[in-house]
């Protein structure tokens, strides 16, 4: 087994990564949308009313945004702060994870189920990209191990705080918090057979815990659209924020319909699974399957050594989501816990059964994983941006030192794979939010340009925008919303800012407006990398110009 002190120097590590992607820029779409939400709410002291931009925002509830605004109300608008609750939810989860795998099996299975956890690549991602995905998955596993705690020992503080954590869970993103809470615990109850849990004057204590969490979400959608039906939300009127919640959005995340669709592969998360568990996956894979196979040797007959909390749940969750026509890879976050617990559980089961050729296959698989990081580091570090900094260059040789110290040391096969895990998921993370981040966050214009803005004292409420594009960066550290406006409009306006595509530049000449002074920056679709932006020498091609020009 691991040591403690190796344990907990390896937690660390992965804590210290998650501390250096912190302070960076925040990306667009996403995270950068939800902070300005969160930020208008602390602007304009309105906590129960959702905008994106111009719009009422009917699609995710409240929590994670109310939770940003508390942390923006006691340390200032930042970067930094709005992502400290997703940080706190992702370590969140990963109690929880120790939690659920410590009841299920042993505490060795709990600790490294953790462990596992906070090194999955989504799961790093996740906590600097923060968007709802980092508050869902750390209430809903709380949720499930404190309601599987209740159903193996009847715990009233198990159900109570099982059922106030999966309010939190809906009250962050809807029916789909149900979906992930509930299908794991129905395939462990049918498993176990324990169906006298639902039959208990505790369930009608939890109801009533879970129905007060949820109320002040409820709150909010109705006085910002069930008091209002002649509002129209994505082309149609008399919109119930509560039959919303309740009933339409799921169906509209699986049927495309208001969001629109992206994706109508049912294949796409089995796919994109590969990379979101890395270092993991290979381990995560064989795990599920050998799961699978003795689960079907036995016909499902239950055995108290074996758990189907874990294997039921990714099953259905798999299923279920991969009907949905709009997919992300972010959505995969909620199934990690589960898939943490199941390979903690599957390598505790090998270690103990002293199957040492097991062992040492899936380390040289681990070998293999680590090689390919290494060469991605190296040529992140040396070909797409080459390193220039000696503040990165020094944590980022310390990270591969210890990486090389545990691949030379000599000690056991099983220590060794769980070692060499974790240290290719700490170098690539390291160089991913010290070096690769930082210098692609360049290729954002609208944070871009806010650090020109800033430089040169614009006023900011001086600044428009005659296009369709959100500019949530530029919103975001301008701590004021580009305004919206015509080029008819801007006529009659002196000694104003117009944010501006090139194509938008053309326009306003064309229309006979002058300008004295211009600032350009690059831009890039950031979180849609593809070869040619990688490559330096066609980076040119994919990226285009944003414009600040100062019409006098």
């Amino acid at each position: 087994m691991i040591s403690n002190l190796r344990y907990w120097f390896l937690i660390v590590l992965i804590f210290l990564v998650y501390l250096a992607g912190m302070f960076a820029t925040l990306f667009e779409n996403d995270s950068a949308q939800f902070s300005v939400m969160a930020m208008r709410m602390v602007q304009e002291n309105d906590f129960l009313s959702l905008f994106k931009g111009p719009n009422e925002y009917l699609d995710k509830p409240h929590m994670h945004y109310w939770l940003a605004a508390i942390s923006y109300k006691i340390f200032g608008i930042h970067a930094w702060a709005y992502r400290i609750p997703g940080i706190m939810a992702t370590l969140l989860a990963a109690y929880s994870c120790y939690g659920l795998g410590a009841l299920l099996y042993n505490k060795h299975v709990g600790r490294l189920a953790a462990l596992i956890f906070m090194t999955a690549q989504t799961i790093v991602l996740g906590a600097i990209d923060v968007r709802t995905d980092a508050v869902l998955t750390g209430f809903s596993i709380l949720a499930i191990w404190q309601l599987a705690k209740y159903i193996e020992q009847g715990s009233v503080r198990g159900i109570v705080i099982g059922a106030f954590a999966a309010g939190m869970a809906f009250s962050t993103k809807g029916q789909i918090a149900l979906l992930v809470i509930g299908l794991p615990l129905l395939c462990h109850v049918a498993y176990t057979k324990k169906w006298k849990a639902f039959i208990n004057w505790k369930v009608l204590l939890a109801l009533l815990v879970f129905a007060l969490t949820i109320t002040p979400m409820l709150y909010a959608y109705y006085i910002q659209f069930d008091l209002h039906p002649e509002k129209v939300i994505r082309g149609k009127n008399n919109r119930s924020g509560i039959f919303f919640i309740f009933w339409e959005q799921s169906f509209e995340r699986l049927s495309g319909e208001g969001i629109g669709k992206n994706s109508s592969d049912f294949f796409f998360f089995f796919h994109t699974f590969l990379w979101v568990f890395l270092p993991w996956t290979i381990i995560g894979i064989v795990a599920y399957w050998n799961r699978l196979r003795t689960f079907f040797k036995s016909k499902l007959a239950y055995d108290p050594k074996h758990e189907f909390l874990t294997l039921g749940g990714i099953t259905l969750i798999f299923a279920i989501i991969s009907f949905a026509q709009f997919k992300l890879p972010h959505y995969l976050n909620i199934t990690i816990p589960l898939f943490a617990v199941l390979s903690a559980s599957y390598l505790y089961n090998i270690y103990t059964r002293d199957q040492q050729r097991t062992i040492k296959i899936l380390k040289n698989g681990q070998f293999f994983i680590l090689a390919i990081v290494c060469i991605a580091t190296a040529l992140i570090c040396f070909y797409v941006f080459k390193l220039q900094s000696v503040f990165v260059y020094v944590p980022l040789i310390i990270a591969a030192l210890i990486a090389i110290y545990y691949v030379i040391k000599r000690e056991g096969d099983y220590v060794k794979l769980i070692t060499m895990s974790v240290c290719a998921s700490v170098l690539l993370n390291a160089v991913l939010n010290l070096h690769f981040y930082p210098n692609l966050l360049k290729y954002q214009g609208g944070s871009s340009m806010a650090k020109i803005i800033n430089q040169k004292n614009i006023p900011v409420d001086r600044i428009y925008k005659v296009g369709d594009d959100f500019t949530w960066a530029l919103d975001f550290y301008n701590k004021f919303p580009v305004q919206i406006a015509t080029a008819a409009s801007l006529k009659n306006k002196k000694d104003i800012w117009v944010y501006a595509t090139e194509d938008e530049m053309n326009l306003l000449q064309n229309k006979g407006f002058d300008w004295d002074a211009q600032y350009s920056v690059d831009q890039f679709r950031i979180t849609r990398l593809q070869g040619k932006f990688l490559n330096p020498s066609t980076r040119h091609k994919v990226t285009r110009k944003m414009y600040l020009l100062h019409i006098y």
